[in-house]
């Protein structure tokens, strides 16, 4: 993969980063860490980030990735900012629920749920 080939899409609307993968598949390792630069990126461009991860077209999601999100939410968290869920396969929500992951992210069903729920 070449190193300027991004992985996600990324939308700001009223302040909010808006992230939507481009893989349905998130396996791979090489692409998780890619990914995870990419957001890096944004929350460190901000004093408190507000950020949205929509997972519209992901069908899997290996362990290692929960493990990024848990890193990225930790960041965002350090410079006061807040981090929203949406989207999520009903599959791979019940490996958010076997973790006990949805205590620790907030989750929505829809982009437009998750989006009403930041505070200004």
């Amino acid at each position: 993969m070449p190193a300027d080939e991004s992985r996600v899409r990324v939308k700001r609307i009223n302040n909010v980063s808006q992230v939507e993968f481009i893989d349905r598949d998130v396996l791979d390792e090489g692409n998780i860490q890619a990914i995870e630069e990419e957001i890096v990126r944004l929350i460190e461009a901000e004093d408190a980030p507000r950020l949205l991860i929509s997972f519209a077209n992901v069908e899997h999601l290996s362990s290692a990735a929960l493990g990024h999100l848990i890193s990225i939410n930790n960041r965002i968290r350090a410079r006061a900012g807040q981090l929203r869920l949406a989207n999520i396969d009903p599959q791979i929500y019940e490996v958010f629920l076997i973790t006990r992951l949805n205590k620790i992210f907030q989750i929505h069903e829809t982009t437009d749920e998750a989006m009403k729920s930041f505070q200004p």
